[in-house]
Order: C-alpha cells, then sequence, then structure tokens
C-alpha cells in the first residue's frame, strides 16, 4: 500500500470536518468532489452557493451535494464569528465594525470556523497568496503551545530506496522561515518529527544539518545549529536527533563511520532539517529535478491546527493530496 493510500485509509477511518476557504475555483471543487467520492473527509466549501451548484452542475460534480456550502455574506452564524473575531482581536484595535467587514472574507472565515470547532482544518491557495492565506492564520488560530515558528516541510520520494525510510524522507523548512534562530530552529526540528509521525507514518531519525560535523568547522552558523540540537533534544527528549551533521554524514553509512562514530543518526537519517531556508529550498528542489524525486508540499508545521497552503499553480491530484494531509495533520493534532 502506497503513503498515499494509507494516508486515505486513516482519514476514512477518522474522518476530519475540511474547510476550502475557495470553494468557487473549479480545481477545489473538482478534488472536493473526489473526497466526497472516495469517503476522505467532510467538506465544508465557502463560496456564493449559487456559483457552487452551477459550476458542480456543468462539471459533472454530483457528489458536490454532500458538502456543507457556507455563503460568507450571509449565514446563521455570521454575527457568532464577528464576535469571536473581535474578542481575539480588539486589543490589536480592531473594532466590531471591521470584525464584521472581515468575516466576510472566506480565508477569514474559514480561520474562525476551526477557531470555533467548527472545521478541523483548512486548503487554500489556489487562488490566493501565501501571505494572504496564512494572515488570518497567524491571527485566529496561531501556533501550537511551545512553538512560535510555523514551517514548511516537503515528503520527498526518492528513486533509491536504501536511504531515508525505504526512499521516503522529510524535508524542513524549504518554504517559510529564511533563517532561524537556534530554538526556531529546534522548534522545526520538533515539529517535523511530528510530521514523519503523523503523515509519513515512520519513526523520525533527525539530522541537523551544517557544513560541519561534529565540529570539523567553526563559524557562527555552526554553533546556531549545535545549539538547536540541544534545544530540541530538551524539548522532545524522546527524539531520535544528532547534529551537526554534513549531508553525506546524515545518508551514507560509510561516510558517518569516518565522520561521525558512535552517532545513533548518521548514515541513517530519514528527516533532514537544514540551517536556513535558503539551503533548504535549494536542496529539495535540486533533489527533485537532478534526482527524479517526488516532493509533495510545502506542508505547513506548527499551527494550532492544519491550515496548508496551494501552489496557485496546484492540480487537481496536488489539492485532492493536500485534503489528504490536512485530514491526516488533524488526526494526529487531536491524538496528541
Amino acid at each position: 500500500m502506497s503513503l498515499l493510500e494509507q494516508m486515505r485509509s486513516r482519514a476514512q477511518a477518522y474522518p476530519q470536518k475540511i474547510v476550502l476557504a475557495e470553494g468557487t475555483e473549479i480545481r477545489t471543487l473538482k478534488a472536493a468532489n473526489q473526497i466526497l467520492v472516495d469517503g476522505v473527509a467532510e467538506i465544508i466549501l465557502i463560496g456564493n452557493p449559487s456559483e457552487i451548484r452551477s459550476l458542480a452542475k456543468e462539471n459533472h460534480l454530483d457528489s458536490i451535494e454532500k458538502a456543507t456550502i457556507i455563503d460568507p455574506l450571509c449565514h446563521d452564524k455570521k454575527e457568532a464569528y464577528t464576535q469571536l473575531l473581535f474578542e481575539l482581536r480588539k486589543n490589536k484595535g480592531m473594532t466590531l465594525e471591521e470584525a464584521g467587514r472581515k468575516v466576510e472574507d472566506p480565508l477569514y472565515l474559514a480561520c474562525l470556523m476551526i477557531k470555533n470547532g467548527d472545521a478541523d482544518g483548512e486548503v487554500a491557495g489556489a487562488r490566493n497568496s501565501t501571505g494572504n492565506v496564512l494572515r488570518p492564520a497567524f491571527q485566529i488560530v496561531k501556533t501550537l503551545p511551545g512553538i512560535s515558528v510555523v514551517s514548511g516541510a516537503f515528503l520527498m520520494f526518492l528513486q533509491n530506496k536504501q536511504y531515508g525510510y525505504d526512499g521516503m524522507m522529510v524535508f524542513a523548512d524549504c518554504a517559510v522561515t529564511p533563517n532561524p534562530t537556534a530554538p526556531e530552529l529546534a522548534q522545526i526540528a520538533v515539529s517535523t518529527a511530528a510530521t514523519a509521525r503523523n503523515i509519513a507514518g515512520f519513526e523520525p531519525q533527525i539530522a541537523m544539518l551544517s557544513f560541519s560535523t561534529k565540529g570539523s568547522a567553526k563559524h557562527e552558523m555552526v554553533d546556531k545549529v549545535v545549539e538547536a540540537t540541544r534545544l530540541a533534544h530538551e524539548m522532545a527528549p524522546q527524539l531520535k536527533i544528532d547534529g551537526e551533521l554534513q549531508a553525506d554524514a546524515a545518508l551514507v553509512a560509510s561516510v558517518a563511520a569516518a565522520k561521525a562514530p558512535g552517532s545513533d543518526i548518521a548514515g541513517h537519517a530519514n528527516v533532514l532539517v537544514f540551517p536556513t531556508l535558503e539551503a533548504g529550498n535549494i536542496a529539495y528542489k535540486l533533489v527533485q529535478r537532478l534526482g527524479n524525486a517526488e516532493a509533495i508540499g510545502p506542508i505547513l508545521q506548527g499551527m494550532a491546527a492544519p491550515i496548508n497552503d496551494l501552489s496557485r499553480g496546484c492540480s487537481v491530484d496536488d489539492v485532492y493530496k493536500m485534503i489528504v494531509i490536512t485530514c491526516n495533520q488533524a488526526i494526529g493534532i487531536k491524538r496528541k
């Protein structure tokens, strides 16, 4: 059974309510229809109900009738959500009138539904920029306890099965935080471990990457990774994590034996945590293009509830996979 099949089965066994803020976007609608056909999740669509039903009819999306459709301009909980947003943001200067306008924005409405317990997760971004998707998420849903930084992980499916967990690895941060501090890097490591468990389904063995292995080079950037490794151990003593490690020491047993003898992680890592966004983003794209690896993501980590951002160039299949991933994140958060 493939990873996607495993995640889909898990989602089918523990149905989650996923809100799609771009309910009139055709790729989103097609993916939602298939999700409903497969019984993967309960779907909430935000958008003009007449337009959604018209698009569904034109494209023969018969299962959309099973979705809950919310008109952002007129619905039963508009006043309650307005009051909720006002209470959350009044100390930042938001007025009740302004809150009333904001709740008509589908991206704000989706996050308020999650905050109020009416939805378990959100997928958006087929029409909206990352900034627009994340802004209400940071303001309303916020981050998990003990986590102050949001990061983006990629599931990497490698051609060479000798690396990672049968050819599967998780890379982070590849999408969000440009130059994390040592405490932030430690949080990224802990968040990525949760992604490996909840989504990829394997026990993480985490390498904190650098251009140095165990003191082979001296630099403040190396010091940051050493400190981040120490802090990650403090945050989650049960984690299997080691650093600082160069990429070859993290992945190749023979190199690890020479550069990091005695390390339980070196040579066997299945999660790679990069010291900067620059390094992570370049690395995943090189592995994807030169190594013919499949990269699925970015999967946003660290939020109190799963909110995932799509590329505006996404396919229907991309939206479908991200809904499945979001379901698995929600299940993992609830279990924790």
